[in-house]
This record gives structure tokens, sequence and C-alpha cells, in this order.
């Protein structure tokens, strides 16, 4: 399905990314890795082989860096089919109540995190117009989709940030506009809204959560890259301006 496919990946070091990665790679493609951490990287392409990946210390929501990660991708491989920008930045005021919110820390994540998808796509878009084709695909979340169970959070330290909420609705919204924007390029552009991922939360918050799924709850890494996979993938080659969630029935 993905055969000789090559993907470029941002945030590759992360849950998301990585995995996708990994998907990409056992089904026969190769990965442009890209991320600010060099040591993450190292770590989690160190069994991988060579000839399949090619790694680029980075930061893509900068145009520079961006145009940096495409030629050096060309280089290596000759062409670069598609992109998967799953990089998350986050400001030293991430997860911050909204009653506490402040302006420095909310400019930077509003920039930092939507601005930077922009720019990406900006990027990314317009090296595939040129080259004659390419597919997009975006990460957002279902908090981007629902609004928040703040029941969920109750007796945590925990919250669902609104920019947050903001961010991912407007990467959904980005996705639609961009799909049409480049009509009659052979260009796609689509977005995989995840529910939550596991990362050691509270299990009074697992609990809660998981009673609004329909069997597992939050979920692995892993569960996104079936929907990753067939996205870049001729099996969806018709699917554009879509956004696929992946939630065990959370926003049900």
């Amino acid at each position: 399905m993905i055969q000789e496919m090559v993907v470029l990946i941002t945030g590759a070091a992360g849950r998301i990314g990585s995995s996708i990665a990994n998907g990409v790679i056992s089904q026969g493609g190769s990965v442009i890795f890209v991320d600010v951490n060099e040591a993450s990287l190292e770590k989690i392409t160190a069994c991988l082989n060579e000839e399949s990946f090619f790694t680029i210390v980075a930061d893509a929501s900068i145009p520079a860096e961006a145009d940096r990660c495409i030629a050096a991708g060309m280089e290596k491989f000759g062409r670069i089919d598609a992109a998967i920008h799953s990089a998350y930045p986050r400001s030293a005021g991430w997860g911050t109540r909204f009653e506490n919110i402040q302006q420095k820390h909310l400019n930077e994540d509003l920039s930092g995190h939507l601005g930077g998808a922009i720019l990406f796509s900006q990027r990314v878009l317009e090296f595939f117009k040129k080259q004659g084709h390419g597919n997009l695909i975006h990460v957002s979340s279902i908090m981007g989709v629902v609004t928040p169970k703040f029941e969920n959070y109750a007796g945590t330290k925990m919250t669902s940030p609104i920019e947050y909420t903001a961010i991912k609705a407007a990467l959904i919204a980005m996705t639609k506009y961009l799909a049409k924007y480049y009509k009659g390029n052979n260009i796609r552009v689509n977005c995989i809204s995840p529910g939550g991922i596991l990362d050691q939360q509270p299990m009074s918050f697992l609990e809660k959560y998981r009673s609004c799924c329909n069997d597992k709850g939050m979920l692995d890494a892993e569960d996104l890259v079936g929907t990753a996979l067939y996205l870049l993938s001729d099996q969806s080659r018709y699917v554009t301006g879509q956004n696929i969630i992946v939630d065990d029935g959370w926003s049900l």
C-alpha cells in the first residue's frame, strides 16, 4: 500500500510521530524523521535499517528550517510523497487553568503550535505543488471536535487547556481550507483526531475516561497507525479535507 513511499514526519521522536514512522517503515516505506530532540531521535532510530530513514534535528515550524528538511529529504531520497505534522510544541505555561493563563504563554502556544502548523503547511504544500503530487496529514485531537468532559479531571491536578481546544479545532478547519485551496494540484490534506494517549495519568482519571468509551479507554499511540497508513495509501486517494476521529467512542 505504501511500499517505497517517502514520508516526512515532524515531531517524529514523540509517541505518535515515532509510532507512525515505525508503521511506515514496517510497510516498506522510508521516513524523514524531524524533531528538535536529537537524543530522542537517535534512540528511536537506533535499531532501524539505515536505508529506510533519515534524521534531521530541526524546528519545522520555522519556514527556513522546514525548507532545510525538505531539501535534505530530497537529497537523500529524490522525492517526498507525504508529510505528517505531529509536532507538539508547548510553552512553560502549558496546562494552566483558564483563570491563570498568562498572555506571554498563551501567545507562545498559539504562535508555536497553530502558527507553526500553518507555516509548515505553507512550505510543504508549495513544495508538493512544484513536485506535482503530495499528501499532508495533520494531527488534531478530539478536544478540537467536542467540549472537554471536565468531570473526568475531578480530583486531579490535570485540566484540558482552552488553548489546546482552540488550536486543535483550528487545525481541523485549516485542513479543510488547505484541501480546497490546493484543488487541482494532485494534493490531499487530511487530519487525524485521536482520543487521549496513555501517559502515566492518575488512575482516577483513567477510570472516569474509560467509562466514557466503548472498550479500551485511553489509547496507545500505536492505535493510530492504521488510520495514518490508510490516509497515506492509495486506498484513500479520493479522501481529502477530512478529519478522522480515533477515540474508542469517547466523543459520542
